[in-house]
């Protein structure tokens, strides 16, 4: 259901880890698992040290965009960064959602670092059952 678009977004996602932080211009990607689970898809993205208030989540057409900040701890006068491993800055992702999944229904989660959408299947995209109706002039074939 959830339609990949770049066959090169992994390189692009490493490479942008080695780099610089990401901007509002050119953000950093975000990691993210995105599995079924009964009748809807979930997508949950990695986005420890973010407030939940730095995050927006967009959906226009069929494009879910997710964007998140994380920004610097404000430091007193007297501390000295020794180590700095953990990248500051603009996050941001993109999925391209099949027409199947209904977006008007997206619920979104956020706990322990952790942004989680359930996004559910189309009541359209669901298997039904026909039923088959027997016409009220039916003949009896005798042999």
């Amino acid at each position: 259901m959830l339609m990949r678009t770049d066959p090169f977004r992994e390189l692009d996602r490493l490479a942008q880890q080695l780099m610089v932080p990401g901007t509002w211009s050119k953000p950093s990607a975000m990691p993210m698992d995105a599995y079924r689970e009964g009748d809807e898809y979930v997508v949950a993205f990695d986005l420890p040290g973010v407030t939940a208030d730095a995050i927006d989540i967009d959906v226009e057409r069929n494009m879910l965009t997710v964007k998140a900040e994380r920004r610097p701890v404000a430091k007193a006068d007297e501390v000295q960064m020794e180590l700095s491993e953990r990248p500051l800055g603009v996050f941001s992702r993109q999925i391209v959602l099949a027409d199947t999944l209904s977006t008007e229904r997206i619920q979104a989660e956020y706990d322990a670092g952790v942004l989680t959408l359930r996004i559910p299947i189309a009541e359209r995209a669901k298997p039904r059952k026909i039923s088959i109706g027997v016409g009220s002039g039916h003949k009896e074939i005798s042999g």
